[in-house]
């Protein structure tokens, strides 16, 4: 199985990165803070004002290490990386496959919906004592909804519109219970609605922090397996936009993202003052709490999880490449279908 390698994040301003031979050095104010061998990393990641070297930047595209520059709040800026690679009759299957997707986005969907009910079944599993029973009502009447829009997108001959609509409905059955959830004493960490471009409170600063990070994961999954990931099947197509590796993602965030959100509120690992509020509302996190949220995302990447598919344990961070591997392996007509992943 393909090894887990390494993402290194860059969050200090000010921080120059270099090449060394074959190492990455990372300096603040001219001290060594980090080495690293290219033959251990995936990608690099920078936040905000870094200086990154002409001779690392060269050196990076050839070894096929992605760099992504993000702003300080996690906005993606650019992306160097080196030659395209990938099979052109795969990408001409995806190309054709885009045309008429109705099978794939039923499985995305499907996946989706059955991961955020499991993610509000191991709440009630979790904290069911501790709930109002109006808010365990609330909770599992979702439960069920989910389920019945799981069934009627596998019976069913829904067309792509209906599928997306479904896909919609339950995102909005989802997040109306996503406030039961959240543990944290802090008023300010409640929930009161998805908001972006700019979050408007700090748990949407936080889930959009991390749907960036898992949509660099996917994407490079994408590329890595030679897929195109600006042409998509559930995420209609947009300059600009990787359509795949949102689609990659839907059914991935609900575990990876969602539930690491939860889990670092509820443990009070972040707090209300971890966060920021600008002018015109924009929500950010403090540098100290983004540091936080990325050594647990790295953490949580290395647990490892049954994939139901392959029948063998995988680490978490190595799903969104073996998710594009199942889906290039259906786009060039090896597996009937493409294969979900889903959480137990």
């Amino acid at each position: 199985m393909k090894k887990l390698l390494n993402t290194v994040y860059i969050t200090t301003e000010g921080a120059s990165l270099r090449k060394d031979g074959e190492n990455l050095v990372a300096e603040v104010e001219g001290a060594e803070r980090a080495r690293v061998p290219f033959h251990m990393l995936a990608s690099i990641v920078v936040f905000g004002a870094i200086y990154v070297s002409p001779a690392l930047m060269a050196a990076t595209a050839m070894a096929g290490i992605t760099l992504v520059m993000l702003d300080r709040n996690g906005r993606f800026q650019a992306r160097v990386e080196g030659p395209v690679t990938g099979n052109v009759l795969l990408r001409r299957a995806q190309y054709r496959a885009s045309d008429a997707p109705v099978d794939i986005v039923r499985s995305i969907v499907v996946g989706k919906v059955m991961n955020q009910r499991s993610v509000l079944m191991r709440s009630l599993r979790d904290y069911g004592d501790d709930y109002a029973e109006a808010d365990r009502e609330a909770i599992t009447t979702v439960t069920e909804r989910l389920s019945r829009i799981v069934r009627r997108a596998e019976l069913s001959d829904d067309t792509l519109d209906l599928l997306r609509g479904s896909e919609g409905e339950a995102a909005h059955l989802y997040f109306s219970v996503f406030d039961h959830l959240i543990r944290a004493p802090d008023v300010e960490l409640r929930w009161t609605g998805r908001s972006r471009r700019p979050p408007l409170d700090p748990v949407n600063a936080l889930l959009s922090f991390l749907y960036t990070l898992l949509t660099h994961d996917c994407r490079s999954a994408c590329e890595s397996v030679g897929l195109d990931p600006s042409v998509g099947f559930l995420h209609r197509d947009r300059p600009g936009r990787p359509s795949l590796a949102l689609d990659l993602m839907e059914e991935l965030r609900p575990v990876l993202a969602d539930r690491l959100a939860l889990s670092l509120i509820n443990r009070r690992q972040l707090r209300a003052r971890d966060f920021e509020t600008r002018d015109g509302g924009a929500v950010i996190m403090s540098d100290d709490a983004r540091k936080t949220v990325l050594t647990a995302w790295q953490e949580r990447k290395k647990e490892e999880r049954l994939h139901p598919f392959l029948e063998e344990k995988a680490p978490l961070g190595l799903v969104p490449y073996l998710q594009a591997q199942m889906l290039a392996r259906h786009l060039r007509g090896d597996l009937d279908a493409y294969p979900p992943w889903l959480w137990k």
